[in-house]
């Protein structure tokens, strides 16, 4: 069974943007001088690469989680270089505490009145190391933030400045002192991705150039946080037919009726799924998406959101649960 998805006007995303002097460069040739930045110190791992790039274009956050050592930091470092923008990085500890992240009001005995010193959150990049060693008191302090965008401190909501970017790396929930994600935090990422390991000439590169840290040290920003934020605005003008919007809603209706799915997809997952896969398409140079870039994201974007029912959390995993969702779920075509 087909459905057709209908052609429609597409909008144009090759917008050209001003790089700081006379010459422009196009929506492809930032994001591949993005991904080559960052492949000088991960190596190897292109598909990672472009998924951390993508989720950036989508005004999303990334979930990076993976075994310790295979460069999960080093990622989120390289991707947070590369722009000309803030970036803080706090190692989350089971002592970390809420206004360690926020920030905190200091009484000024001049003034005789409370003077707020913002925390690392006020940034465009956040690279939140290692997040599931903290309680969850502190994981939560970020909810706010990676949703509406804003910190409320004191009675006072202060708006956090564009782009603004959670990259969060965790070790699996099996590692010593570690705590588990609450189902509304992952919710409110938009791409979860694994490293995993190199290969090996990528590892005997490794080898050569000392690891990563040197790599780091030799990158500075390709592209301006002005060019960036334009990018967003060409991501979001992506032509998504009706069509295919409705088989991303099947998507989600399937999962909440799947029998190895206790809690589906919410609406905030089919909306995030169409920021993706826009995002990818605008990475591949088109200026419509497709089902095979709902696909291509498909599992970075939700299996993360998915909570298993409990006979089958042993036998199978997320990932494979949404894989057989998308093989159940009819996929749109177009007429020819």
């Amino acid at each position: 069974m087909t459905t057709d998805i209908s052609a429609g006007e597409p909008v144009p995303t090759q917008t050209n943007v001003q790089n700081g002097s006379s010459s422009t460069r196009s929506f492809a040739q930032l994001f591949e001088a993005v991904t080559t930045n960052i492949a000088q110190v991960i190596r190897g791992k292109p598909k990672a690469i472009e998924l951390a790039v993508v989720c950036l274009l989508a005004e999303g956050h990334l979930l990076v989680e993976d075994v310790p050592g295979v460069g999960k930091t080093s990622l989120a470092k390289a991707l947070s270089a590369s722009v000309d923008c803030s970036w803080r990085r706090v190692q989350f500890t089971p002592d970390l505490l809420p206004t360690d992240l926020v920030g905190v009001s200091i009484y000024s005995r001049a003034t005789e009145s409370f003077r707020f010193e913002p925390g690392p959150m006020f940034t465009n990049i956040l690279l939140a190391d290692e997040i599931n060693r903290a309680s969850p008191k502190t994981q939560s302090a970020l909810l706010e933030a990676m949703e509406e965008r804003q910190v409320s401190a004191d009675g006072v909501s202060r708006t956090l400045p564009p782009p603004f970017m959670v990259i969060a790396t965790q070790n699996p929930v099996e590692q010593e002192g570690t705590y588990r994600l609450p189902e509304s935090q992952l919710d409110r990422f938009l791409l979860r991705i694994s490293i995993g390991y190199p290969g090996r000439e990528a590892e005997l590169e490794l080898l050569d150039s000392r690891g990563s840290s040197d790599a780091l040290k030799a990158i500075g920003p390709v592209v301006s946080g002005q060019e960036v934020l334009t990018m967003i605005e060409a991501v979001k003008s992506v032509y998504m037919a009706t069509a295919l919007k409705s088989y991303m809603v099947d998507v989600s209706e399937a999962s909440r009726s799947h029998p190895a799915i206790e809690l589906g997809l919410s609406p905030r997952a089919t909306l995030q799924l169409a920021a993706a896969s826009k995002a990818h398409a605008a990475a591949q140079g088109r200026n419509y998406a497709t089902p095979d870039d709902v696909k291509a994201v498909g599992v970075s974007a939700l299996a993360h959101r998915l909570v298993l029912r409990p006979d089958h959390a042993g036998r199978t995993t997320a990932d494979d649960v949404i894989r057989d969702i998308f093989d159940r779920v009819p996929v749109p075509v177009a007429r020819s």
